[in-house]
């Protein structure tokens, strides 16, 4: 068997009950037998503010940049606010990515996302390809997982139940992984 690949995967949103954290869990669960997720916890880290960085970067921060450099392929899922991705994601990327050596250069990452909504963060996740893109990561084009209706597929306990929806999640795990070793990144 290869070397497991290591992906670092992280939600936009902060809420207990999150949609987007479920499918974070899911993800774990799912993960096929070569691919290890660890998850982080975007909790703890502050707004941006340049006069902070000049003091130094938040321990938050930089606990952050050094899993997003230990690893070898990166998972983010968002949610969607007003179109785009959500603040908290926006920022936590923002303070990952201010120089020097930002982490995010060369990394292969796969983008999902969940809403009540019947697009499923399909224009947050837009929008992040574009970042992702700036920041030289090496976005995974398909499949595309976006989780509609997510109120009617997680569960009172918080776990993503939908099948379709669990079965996106592993196809997407299986071609980040073919994807990033593709890259020479495991």
């Amino acid at each position: 068997m290869a070397t497991p690949l290591h992906v670092l995967g992280f939600a936009g949103s902060l809420r207990k009950a999150s949609y987007n954290g479920a499918v974070l869990r899911a993800a774990v669960e799912l993960a096929p037998a070569d691919v290890r997720i660890e998850t982080f916890d975007l909790h703890g880290i502050p707004l941006y503010d340049g006069d902070v960085e000049a003091a130094g970067l938040p321990e938050a921060v930089q606990r952050f940049r050094a899993r997003i450099a230990a690893a070898d392929a990166l998972l983010i899922v968002t949610p969607e606010y007003n179109y785009s991705m959500a603040g908290v994601l926006k920022n936590a990327i923002d303070w990952a990515s201010r120089p020097p050596d930002q982490p995010f250069r060369g990394k292969p990452v796969a983008i999902a996302g969940a809403s009540a909504g019947g697009f499923g963060t399909a224009r947050a996740q837009y929008h992040l390809r574009q970042t992702c893109v700036y920041l030289d990561m090496l976005p995974l084009n398909k499949p595309e997982v976006f989780v509609s209706a997510a109120h009617q597929k997680v569960d009172a306990e918080g776990r993503l139940s939908d099948e379709p929806s669990r079965a996106a999640i592993r196809a997407l795990l299986e071609a980040l992984a073919a994807w990033a070793r593709r890259l020479g990144r495991a």
